[in-house]
């Protein structure tokens, strides 16, 4: 073989290497979002479809008699069930207006939903005046405090308002301090209503917040030049701008407060039971086909309300293109008139029930950690570590949870951030079809981990064919698949709103200068949005950590157990180690949220 020919060989095979790369490269995208989606699949819509499947096909026989039954039974619809029995509506309604009326699981769970939504608007939108209104040192550090929902565990949360709100808790220290008390204030419906509202006020502040902020000041100014007062203009230009940013986080607040879980497990009690805490008992009772039914149900309600509240926004959203933002005032007065001092007056009454509603709780939780009988201890840290090596094989041992915790984290990230990124990327390039697409890899963000737990334990739990091959997700790795799932959507929602702004030019020099779609998206795009990439994995630890729904469910009668399972465990027999237990999650959740605070600040797209 000749020098001439050997050559040409060479070069043959470089040029179909360089083709190869290049063909990869052009189809990595896409190969990537279909990997993504069959993950989903996997994860998530076949574990979904389970559930719905084993509520209509009874014995093999496809039924809706166990919807028809659910319907009909007082104790799950209450007064409503009668109707469905053919009664007389006028006989109903009287009962129902009557101090006798029968609100059944679902009506009381939407009962407290509603007052947990009027208490959130009512404690969240004065936040929002100061916010949008105010300067002042520490605004911008208070407004990233709005993010706590998203970050902070609500079985930690639970264990504060026991620390607050309990027997020995600091409220009742306080009255005894006066020769008052003690009084029971746990496991009533305030106690459960001040802890949804810890978790949905700061909700509804941040988006009012955000539409406040974009009200053009120009408007107004035009509204006051045609002679309307403050208030007229108040009425006539901001409120109209305001209302669907405030129903936004109404609905919201009663769509999480609806599908409400670790808040009513721990502090509800017998007498205050959810859909989705009896979903748990049907499901710790092998009742897999109610349980099923009442879950779906619960979904139907909750998509509900949010489709009602799109059909509002689409039709009463009112665009303002901000061009000059109203100018803050300053909290110390200028004058002592009562104009200006009593709105500031108001918002001091405001600060100290804010102060009690959402400091109190995180500061006793802590404060009930390290204290005891005969004072300040570290004795419950110490159970803690002795409990690791004198557990018995059924009781949870503090470093296994701890260590459990970490490993999921770690393995949600690892699922749920390339998942996320490439849903970003899916959701904002230009085709046809792509804001069916958007809804279709969002869902997971409207499913209850309830739903999500139950469909992993009866479908992939217990193993799926496909094409001849048994893939089993079980044990660590359904917990990490539900984690990862419920997780992906903050990336999308943290990552996608950056990758939409960027200024299409650069991308489309770099492609011009020779560069692939995936050699333009790794050295242009994401380096643009890494701040937003880097929240979003935060965000994914954050969540995983405190992830309860879905790894009870998981976890039970294994050695799967997480902190927020620990917590549960203990807070009904030993407060002192389920406070330093909070005290650790909150160590992880407060590290993940400075991260967030620093590299997101008031940017994200949540």
């Amino acid at each position: 073989m000749t020098a001439d020919s050997t050559g040409r060989q060479d070069a043959s095979s470089d040029t179909l290497a360089r083709r190869i790369h290049g063909t990869v490269e052009r189809r990595a995208i896409a190969g990537f979002g279909i990997l993504t989606g069959l993950l989903l699949v996997l994860m998530f819509y076949y574990p979904v479809a389970t559930v719905f499947i084993e509520s209509v096909l009874v014995e093999g026989v496809l039924t809706l008699s166990v919807f028809a039954d659910l319907l009909r039974d007082p104790f799950y619809f209450g007064d409503f069930a009668r109707l469905l029995s053919g009664e007389s509506p006028l006989a109903v309604g009287q009962d129902f207006l009557s101090s006798d009326r029968r609100l059944g699981v679902v009506g009381f769970t939407a009962y407290q939903a509603g007052l947990s939504t009027l208490v959130a608007v009512a404690l969240g939108l004065p936040a929002a005046y100061l916010l949008a209104r105010y300067e002042f040192r520490g605004r911008r550090t208070l407004r990233s405090l709005t993010i706590l929902p998203f970050v902070m565990p609500s079985i930690m949360v639970a264990v504060g308002f026991v620390a607050t709100f309990g027997s020995n808790g600091t409220v009742n220290g306080l009255f005894s301090t006066v020769g008052l008390g003690p009084f029971e204030m746990l496991y009533t419906l305030e106690i459960v209503l001040l802890a949804h509202a810890f978790y949905n006020a700061p909700l509804v502040a941040r988006v009012t917040t955000a539409a406040w902020e974009s009200v053009d000041a120009s408007a107004i100014e035009t509204a006051r030049s045609l002679g309307a007062s403050p208030h007229r203009a108040f009425l006539d230009v901001v409120a109209p701008q305001l209302y669907p940013a405030i129903l936004m986080g109404a609905a919201l607040t009663f769509v999480f407060t609806f599908g409400t879980f670790p808040i009513v497990l721990a502090l509800g009690g017998l007498n205050l039971v959810t859909v989705e805490v009896f979903v748990y008992n049907l499901i710790q009772n092998l009742n897999y086909t109610e349980a099923a039914a009442l879950a779906i149900v619960e979904l139907v309600i909750s998509l509900g309300i949010l489709y009602a509240y799109l059909r509002y926004e689409a039709k009463h959203v009112v665009r303002s293109r901000g061009i000059r933002p109203l100018p803050r005032r300053s909290l110390v007065p200028n004058t002592a008139s009562v104009r200006e001092l009593l709105p500031r007056v108001g918002l001091g009454i405001y600060g100290v029930v804010a102060i009690f509603v959402f400091v109190a709780p995180i500061v006793s939780m802590i404060y009930a950690s390290v204290s005891g009988p005969n004072g300040l201890t570290v004795a419950h840290y110490q159970f803690l570590i002795d409990r690791q090596s004198s557990a018995a094989a059924f009781q949870v041992q503090p470093w296994t949870a701890i260590r459990n915790s970490i490993v999921f984290a770690a393995g949600a990230l690892a699922l749920a951030l390339p998942m996320g990124l490439a849903i970003s990327v899916l959701t904002t390039r230009q085709y046809r079809g792509r804001k069916l697409v958007d809804v279709t890899l969002m869902a997971p963000f409207a499913v209850s981990g309830i739903i999500v737990g139950i469909g992993l334990l009866r479908g992939p739990v217990f193993g799926v064919e496909i094409a001849g091959w048994q893939i089993t997700i079980a044990g660590a790795l359904a917990i990490v698949a539900a984690h990862a799932v419920s997780c992906y959507p903050f990336v999308v929602r943290t990552v996608a709103p950056g990758l939409e702004s960027i200024d299409r030019s650069l991308i489309e020099s770099a492609r011009a200068l020779g560069a692939s779609r995936v050699r333009a998206l790794v050295d242009v795009e994401l380096p643009l949005v890494w701040p937003g990439v880097v929240a979003g994995a935060v965000f994914v630890v954050a969540i995983s950590m405190g992830e309860f729904s879905s790894t009870i469910i998981l976890a039970t009668g294994t050695n799967q157990y997480t902190m927020p399972i620990a917590i549960e465990r203990f807070i009904g027999r030993r407060l002192g180690p389920a406070t330093a237990m909070g005290v650790v999650l909150l160590v992880v959740t407060s590290v993940s949220f400075v991260i967030i605070d620093r590299l997101g600040g008031e940017s994200f797209g949540i």
